[in-house]
């Protein structure tokens, strides 16, 4: 039996010696047991199948990979923008605004201005590839000045395992899913943090399916036997002859059924297309106690045991939050691939070896409550986090020029396919 989670229990487990809390869980594709699910595809165009121990099994059995360690991440800090943005949670993000670059709709104008073609908003260190270490982030600018050379910038160089407050007051989400300066001032020697988090989905026993079957038809059933003369795709017409220079099929203009993928080796074939099948999917996530101790919170230069140990469980509240917003009713990892879990999230704390671990239950409402609780200690400690948003920094002119041509040279690649 499970019971439920609270911050005196999760304040209890990082303090002490506990190593970790863990979830595993088995899930199901939506459309239920043996329905087909389409995996990720990594280079080559081909899934990530591998042989792996399964409990119960005596062989190794065929598992595929659903979604990844980095990907898992990508979803959890999602979750917590989502939930910044409706208000329910408060945590500091730096945020780069490229508003006011954005289309007017005269292109003529815009194109004069320098301005974007698509609009791209604000982005956040929670949107953001590398979270603070990013360099959409470190090529922007506050008030005109480099961010890395601005002064909450700079406190960034002076970041390690025993000065973690920097990070904890412009981007604790770093400390958590881990971060790697490697593009600031120190390059390859830039300060590290390892994931605190990890999360991977993974399909037990895997059977890749068969691509061979219908295809799509065009309601006008173009024959790739007419002759067309192609300038881009909304600039075409038919020719008189079809021994014309520079012909192609309607296929290059769009019009056409989508035949077959012309792939011979039927082994190749599966992977690049066909989905699987499983017994059944597994989540296995792990949230590492033992790597928030690693972490040292000084204030005014002096280390203090009890700031250290708020800061740790605000943390660890971050990370059960943002597991839980983001797991707790189920996955749409990408299309056909949605899933649902066999029962709810439970939490098991890996305290004492040799003893069964507790275990403990946490909805997404709880996980909240417990990082505001959480967040409120930290600040009575005299530990920064901000309730509202660092300034807004600005593009500077170089990245917003690589942002605008990469957007006409996406325009382009996309009419010429």
């Amino acid at each position: 039996m499970s019971e439920a989670l609270s911050l005196e229990k999760l304040q209890q487990a990082v303090r002490g010696s506990a190593a970790a809390f863990r979830c595993r869980r088995r899930i199901q594709p939506a459309g239920g047991q043996g329905d087909k699910v389409f995996p990720p595809t990594f280079a080559g165009a081909v899934y990530a199948v591998e042989q792996r121990r399964v409990l119960g099994r005596e062989q190794p059995v065929t598992c595929v990979l659903l979604d990844s360690v980095q990907s898992q991440a990508n979803r959890m800090e999602l979750a917590l923008q989502e939930a910044l943005d409706a208000g329910k949670i408060e945590l500091p993000v730096l945020v780069v605004d490229f508003t006011e670059y954005g289309p007017s709709g005269d292109v003529e104008a815009d194109e004069q201005a320098g301005k974007l073609i698509d609009a791209i908003g604000k982005i956040t260190s929670l949107q953001v590839p590398h979270r603070i270490a990013d360099a959409i982030l470190r090529d922007s600018q506050v008030d005109g000045i480099a961010f890395r050379k601005s002064e909450k910038g700079k406190a960034l160089n002076t970041v390690s395992l025993a000065n973690a407050t920097p990070l904890f007051e412009l981007c604790p989400t770093a400390l958590l899913f881990g971060m790697w300066d490697s593009t600031g001032p120190k390059g390859g020697l830039g300060p590290k943090f390892e994931r605190a988090i990890v999360s991977e989905i993974v399909g037990i026993d895997a059977h890749v399916g068969d691509l061979l079957r219908g295809v799509r038809k065009d309601p006008f059933e173009a024959s790739n036997k007419v002759p067309i003369i192609k300038n881009s795709a909304f600039d075409w017409k038919v020719s008189d002859d079809p021994k014309e220079k520079g012909v192609v099929a309607p296929s290059a203009v769009n019009h056409s059924s989508v035949p077959f993928p012309k792939v011979r080796d039927r082994k190749t074939e599966e992977n690049h297309y066909a989905g699987v099948t499983i017994e059944y999917a597994e989540q296995v996530t792990t949230l590492s106690l033992i790597c928030l101790r690693r972490l040292r919170f000084p204030l005014n230069g002096k280390v203090d045991p009890e700031v250290d140990a708020a800061a740790r469980t605000v943390l660890a509240s971050l990370g059960l939050c943002a597991a839980t917003l983001a797991f707790e009713s189920g996955m749409g990892l990408r299309s056909r691939c949605l899933l649902w879990p066999e029962g709810p999230m439970e939490w098991e704390l890996l305290d004492k070896p040799g003893h069964p671990p507790a275990r403990y239950c946490l909805t997404s409402e709880d996980a909240v409550s417990i990082l505001k609780q959480a967040t409120e200690i930290a600040k009575q400690k005299g530990l920064p986090w901000r309730k509202d948003p660092l300034p807004s920094l600005k593009p500077s002119p170089e990245l917003l020029k690589l942002v605008r041509l990469s957007q006409i040279e996406a325009t382009k690649q996309t009419a010429e396919a």
